[in-house]
C-alpha cells in the first residue's frame, strides 16, 4: 500500500467518523427536543387543549339550527325576490 492510498483511506475514514459523530448528535438532540415535548403536553391542562377539539355531531355551538330564519335575518329581500316565483313552476 502506497503512502497516497494510505493517506486517501485515512481521510476517508476521518469522514465516515466525522459523519457518524454528527448523525449521532442530531439524534441526541431530536430524544432531548421529543422528551421535552411529551413533558410539555403533560403540563397543560386538558381545558386548555381542549377548545381546538372537532366537536361531536350534533354538538356544534356554532353552527346555526334553523336554516329559514337564518336566510330571512341575513338576506331578508333578496330571499324573498329569488324564491317568490318557485311554487310557480309546477
Amino acid at each position: 500500500m502506497t503512502d497516497q492510498q494510505k493517506a486517501d483511506r485515512l481521510a476517508l475514514i476521518a469522514k465516515i467518523a466525522h459523519k457518524q459523530k454528527v448523525e449521532k448528535a442530531t439524534k441526541l438532540r431530536m430524544a432531548k427536543v421529543k422528551a421535552s415535548s411529551k413533558t410539555l403536553t403533560k403540563r397543560v391542562p386538558k381545558k386548555a387543549r381542549s377548545f381546538m377539539d372537532i366537536p361531536k355531531e350534533g354538538n356544534n355551538v356554532y353552527a346555526w339550527t334553523d336554516a329559514s330564519k337564518y336566510a330571512k335575518e341575513y338576506y331578508g329581500e333578496t330571499l324573498y325576490e329569488t324564491t317568490r316565483y318557485d311554487n310557480e313552476w309546477d
